[in-house]
């Protein structure tokens, strides 16, 4: 399997990457071991998690699951690259202080059972704490054997711009990934001028919500499919004109290629050059993105879904937060 580099770390990734934010919330701890077993062995090796993550259960729920998926041994650590996050708020702080950053690496590290955290990412940008001393704490971590690169996540095109430069400037470890909030539907937080420069940079682009939080699947069609889905929040606000006719697009390069909306979807964020993050809840759900990495679009195909998916006068994206999780401050 063709593996992406992330960007000039040394590391690189298999073309679909594992979404823990699902692992204490939607997935309990028995069913993501089944579910990161089958991953691996199917020759995937990014796990994306975050310490916040999931929402509605305590702190490090989704790092400890993995941490004890981990333990298990079988060589399990050796076949993955870890994927964390810091700087959305907790019980023990919040941002990417030098002071904060300290405790919270230990804490995660302590969770995930693993003496590196492969790519560790700031979650937000904490403008509160100068460039500098967010870099230079990051290329402490990796000095020191704790991190082995780094990345950023929600970051604007002037923000990553000046981090960039930062490094450039004082010889520090720099950002080698990009994690923004993408998909067919999501395409104005990332697209324009934070592309262009995260592909200027060579830069490897995570896209997380790459399925649009299931909407992208097919199996949200009207509001009464959203009964009892904890992502109804969410896809709910997907429900109008500029969704459906997404839908529809993805329909028919689906029928046309003998796949399904949700491999179309994720296919087609590859063709942007992009290594998406997408969580599975069950294991038809697994083998069927797994299958999917094979999906290859052509240009008529990325054509038909850029006009399609193009936001019109009046269809600006709404974006509901998050919900709030238990346990937090």
């Amino acid at each position: 399997m063709q593996r992406q580099p992330l960007g000039r770390s040394g590391l690189s990734a298999a073309p679909w990457a594992f979404g823990g934010n699902v692992f204490g919330w939607t997935v309990e701890r028995d069913a993501a071991f089944r579910l990161l077993d089958a991953f691996v062995e199917r020759g995937f090796n990014l796990i994306d998690t975050a310490d916040v993550y999931p929402p509605q259960r305590p702190v490090g729920t989704s790092e400890a699951i993995i941490g004890e998926w981990l333990a298990q041994g079988g060589g399990r650590r050796e076949r993955v690259l870890l994927a964390t996050k810091l700087g959305v708020p907790t019980p023990q702080g919040a941002g990417t202080s030098r002071a904060y950053m300290i405790g919270a690496v230990e804490r995660s590290l302590e969770r995930l059972r693993t003496e590196v955290i492969d790519l560790y990412q700031a979650h937000i940008d904490d403008a509160a704490t100068p460039l500098e001393e967010t870099l230079g704490a990051f290329d402490a971590l990796i000095r020191s054997g704790k991190v082995r690169a780094i990345g950023a996540s929600n970051f604007t095109a002037p923000r990553l711009a000046a981090a960039l430069d930062t490094s450039r400037t004082l010889g520090l470890a720099r950002f080698e990934t990009l994690q923004p909030w993408y998909n067919l539907y999501d395409r104005d937080l990332f697209e324009g001028d934070l592309e262009r420069l995260a592909r200027s940079e060579g830069l490897a682009v995570l896209p997380y919500f790459g399925l649009a939080s299931g909407f992208l699947t097919g199996k949200y069609r009207s509001e009464a499919d959203l009964a009892g889905s904890a992502r109804a929040y969410r896809v709910k606000d997907m429900l109008m004109p500029r969704g459906l006719r997404i839908l529809a697009a993805l329909d028919a390069a689906a029928a046309t290629l003998d796949a399904t909306p949700a491999q179309v979807a994720l296919a087609w964020l590859r063709s942007k050059g992009c290594v998406p993050i997408a969580s599975a809840t069950r294991l038809e759900q697994l083998a069927e993105l797994a299958a999917g990495v094979e999906l290859a679009l052509d240009a008529t195909t990325v054509a038909a879904l850029d006009a399609a998916s193009v936001i019109g006068p009046g269809e600006q994206p709404v974006r509901a937060p998050p919900p709030q999780r238990k346990g937090a401050s």
